[in-house]
């Protein structure tokens, strides 16, 4: 999966028709990184993606799905892709994947505690996001206001601005997301 997301992002770029420094002037990312995670050489951090994401406007789920095979009605535990951040500590389960035809998709999240991930924009302004934590201790900023969740605790939102993840506590905080296309 990693050769093929580092494929795809190297397609994205090309589709713009941006050269590596037009792309690291509109992400923030060096050039350098930028070629390294293009060629492979290095896996992109949460943090990384959710700039590309934000540039090329789309969810880091839906650029995650464009690198896996086409999704099928009922996805099987065994099937659903994982993605981990050992960096900062993010596991990502695709629970129920996007399709092109949908506009709603589940994500489990898992921050081990210590993790903090900031995202400077949102990937799609004005996403609708449902986060229902299921173990552990969330701080989430959206927009400039923390919330800390504690398990059962459900946070409901519209993405503007930058977001803040972090998990203060001794366990590892474990959530349901909830994204649905504007």
């Amino acid at each position: 999966m990693e050769d093929r997301l580092a494929a795809r992002l190297a397609e994205l770029r090309a589709e713009r028709g941006w050269s590596l420094d037009d792309l690291a002037d509109r992400s923030g990312i060096s050039r350098s990184t930028l070629s390294r995670v293009e060629r492979g050489e290095i896996s992109p951090t949460a943090s990384l993606l959710g700039k590309l994401c934000t540039v090329y406007e789309r969810p880091m789920s839906r650029l995650l799905t464009e690198v896996e095979a086409e999704g099928a009605q009922v996805v099987r535990a065994s099937a659903q892709s994982v993605w981990t951040d050992e960096d900062s500590g993010f596991v990502r389960r695709s629970v129920s994947p996007p399709h092109p035809a949908l506009r709603a998709e589940v994500v489990e999240g898992t921050l081990r505690p210590g993790a903090d991930i900031r995202y400077d924009a949102p990937s799609v302004p004005g996403l609708e996001q449902h986060l229902w934590l299921l173990d552990g201790s969330l701080e989430l900023t959206v927009d400039g206001e923390t919330h800390v969740l504690e398990p059962g605790d459900c946070l409901r939102f519209r993405l503007w601005g930058p977001t803040r993840f972090v998990c203060s506590g001794p366990e590892p905080a474990r959530y349901l997301l909830v994204l649905v296309m504007p």
